[in-house]
């Protein structure tokens, strides 16, 4: 399977951060102290299966970064300009996403669209319109497979190479972000994503909409001390419904966009406020 680089940013080598290192290194040291040293086994397990809670643990908050660098703020140049990011996650869906390009076209804002390979596959079109308007396409995995923060490197790194291909081969342009499905994720993606030039992207605040049916509720954590600099999070597949069956984005958008003009801010994507 050919790798779809982005082709003019250069890849930075990867380096672990302290806690993946200091977990290669029990990895390999455990087990060879517990060979040598024979009743020393039972610390040796113990040890590595406290590390693989701790590793669980990080790769279960989806704005940490113990497991590699992990977007959840635009540069500090981009918030005192008054800047923050809108991303919108799990489309293109044929129902949603054209009425919330809609609403992006009335208040002239532009936001980063993380979309899942299948999905695009199945609306090209649409998935092609979301450029054409001024968004960007980012890659959201090819399958958005609900266990991906199991996944070893192997089937991780399927899932990023096809979104890539996928997303490219359909807009012409490379997705310079990553985000797995509700942000979950092992300590075996950070190399991936490393080597193929791609940032791991979170939020400051996210509405929760995909399970949250009360518009009001959504806005709130959106709305809460917005400010330069945010990266908010909502959903354009999988939302979920009001009481009346409407999509909860399409209630809490228009408020939403409003609450940010009002503040005198601006909606920028990610790969135009991140080098």
């Amino acid at each position: 399977m050919d790798i779809v680089h982005p082709e003019t940013r250069p890849k930075p080598r990867w380096r672990p951060t302290p806690l993946t290192a200091v977990s290669m290194l029990l990895h390999a040291a455990a087990p060879a102290t517990a060979l040598m040293l024979p009743d020393t086994w039972p610390l040796a397990v113990g040890a590595i299966a406290g590390n693989h809670v701790v590793l669980g643990f990080a790769g279960l908050r989806p704005r940490s970064s113990l497991l590699g660098p992990n977007v959840t703020r635009l540069p500090a140049a981009s918030a005192a300009r008054g800047e923050l990011a809108l991303t919108i996650d799990d489309g293109p869906d044929p129902l949603v996403t054209p009425q919330v390009l809609d609403i992006l076209d009335r208040y002239g804002a532009k936001a980063s669209f993380f979309c899942v390979g299948d999905e695009a596959l199945r609306h090209p079109e649409l998935c092609r319109e979301i450029g054409r308007r001024g968004h960007a396409v980012e890659n959201h995995s090819q399958t958005h497979s609900p266990y991906f923060a199991a996944f070893g490197p192997r089937r991780i790194a399927v899932e990023v190479d096809r979104g890539q291909q996928t997303l490219r081969a359909l807009t012409g342009e490379t997705p310079r972000f990553f985000r797995p499905t509700a942000g979950l994720r092992n300590a075996f993606l950070d190399p991936v994503l490393a080597r193929r030039g791609l940032q791991l992207a979170s939020w400051t605040r996210r509405g929760f909409d995909t399970r949250e049916r009360r518009a009001d509720v959504v806005f709130r954590r959106l709305a809460r001390n917005l400010g330069g600099g945010d990266i908010l999070t909502l959903h354009d597949g999988n939302s979920a419904r009001t009481a009346a069956g409407v999509p909860v984005i399409l209630e809490v958008l228009p408020r939403l966009l409003l609450a940010i003009r009002d503040a005198g801010l601006r909606l920028v994507t990610l790969r135009s406020a991140i080098p």
